[in-house]
């Protein structure tokens, strides 16, 4: 297996119409299985759909849980103006 690509978990933010909401993106790697299938492998999903291959020792091991700057886990803390945020009075 050869990993192409890693991507670290995050939140994503959607504007909503009272404010803002933040939805986790897990951490993903893509990778080049043996028998040539390229895949996005995750902690949940780490086996090859082409050959059955278990990737998940290698997957968790690239995934390990690192530490996270403050901003990065909770991004809402330094949204900053909030201004005219959440519902009318």
């Amino acid at each position: 297996m050869t990993v192409v690509k890693r991507t670290e978990g995050c939140y994503e933010v959607q504007d909503v119409e009272f404010g803002k909401v933040y939805r986790w993106e897990p951490g993903s790697v893509m990778v080049e299985c043996d028998c040539g299938e390229r895949t996005t492998l995750t902690r949940l999903e780490s086996v090859c759909m082409r050959c059955g291959t278990d990737h998940t020792h290698t997957v968790l091991k690239i995934l390990a849980v690192q530490q996270l700057e403050d901003e990065t886990l909770h991004p809402w803390r330094y949204a900053g103006d909030r201004e005219g945020a959440g519902l009318p009075c």
